[in-house]
């Protein structure tokens, strides 16, 4: 006795049956909402293709044409970017552009060499490569301000910086006035503003009062303190990195740390390009992550930055 749907005898025709109209089909029959797109699935069944992705990527700039892969037996990659045009899933609350911050726990700054600088002294804008923790870009920063601001207030000076993504799209900006930097005077202590997208402020990054330690105050967009920054008292990264702690409101439990990386001997003795760290936990406010890339910046300016002849501070006092 043959099994069930197989043909049971010689003369009958072979596996798949032809059917009227010259089309093969199973001699099975079809489960119910297989194979028909105007019918609904059965209970249980896993649609692959409904909805965007939850994780979003990196923004990248792809040009025209297919990105070709890695090769076999080449380095393996890392972040895989998305595709320009591509729409990404968009979390609530979350700045335009700064979507995969709320992925990363870790970024780090780097100051591009500027040659004109190196060479001669003078005071150009600063820039910067902001990268993950497997060095891939993901965003840029540049200093805007006039040249006589540059070079005759130095280290001091008020500036905007825009900050924008691989697509060349403003997505915070950083404004910093001119204010005092010393602990005599505390009355007008550094500040600087955050906005995401630019004209929303998000938050602000402001100098405590402290006659002996550089201390900062991680404001929400009501100026309210929602962290604390806390550096040495000595603000000098001879041949080793300089901590400042990220602490919790009341000053007691760390959150993070950002970090000025040692460059080494040549970069440091003969160029002002830094290299920051910066670390917070994955689950903090994506905000309050951009507050935090001001806050570094504002510390390379106070306490990194040297323009022509004159020395970095390292103390509150100078």
């Amino acid at each position: 006795m043959s099994a069930p749907g197989y043909p049971g005898g010689p003369h009958q025709p072979p596996y798949p049956m032809t059917q009227p109209g010259g089309h093969s089909v199973a001699p099975y029959p079809s489960a119910p909402g297989y194979g028909n797109p105007h019918q609904a699935p059965p209970p249980g069944f896993m649609d692959y293709n409904s909805g965007p992705p939850p994780v979003m990527y990196q923004p990248s700039q792809v040009g025209p044409g297919p990105v070709p892969g890695p090769q076999y037996g080449g380095p393996p990659g890392g972040i895989s970017p998305a595709p320009v045009g591509v729409p990404a899933a968009v979390a609530v609350g979350v700045p335009p552009g700064l979507e995969y911050l709320t992925q990363i726990d870790q970024i780090l700054i780097h100051q591009k060499i500027e040659l004109l600088e190196a060479f001669i002294g003078f005071e150009t804008n600063n820039q910067y490569e902001i990268k993950n923790s497997l060095g891939q870009k993901i965003y840029k920063a540049k200093e805007k301000n006039d040249c006589c601001t540059r070079n005759c207030c130095g280290s001091l000076r008020s500036f905007d910086m825009k900050i924008k993504d691989n697509m060349d799209r403003e997505v915070i900006r950083l404004i910093r006035p001119f204010r005092c930097v010393s602990c005599w005077c505390p009355c007008c202590l550094q500040e600087m503003e955050v906005q995401a997208p630019p004209g929303t402020t998000v938050g602000y990054v402001k100098q405590d009062w402290h006659p002996f330690v550089p201390k900062f105050s991680i404001q929400g967009p009501n100026k309210e303190t929602v962290m604390k920054l806390e550096g040495p008292c000595f603000a000098c990264n001879c041949c080793g990195d300089v901590n400042f702690e990220l602490k919790s409101k009341d000053g007691d439990t760390p959150i993070g740390r950002i970090s000025k990386q040692w460059s080494g001997l040549l970069k440091e003795v003969f160029t002002d390009t830094d290299n920051f760290g910066i670390q917070f936990p994955m689950d903090m406010d994506v905000k309050m992550k951009a507050v935090l890339m001001g806050a570094c910046f504002l510390i390379d300016f106070m306490f990194f930055e040297k323009v022509g002849e004159a020395n970095q501070r390292s103390t509150v006092f100078s």
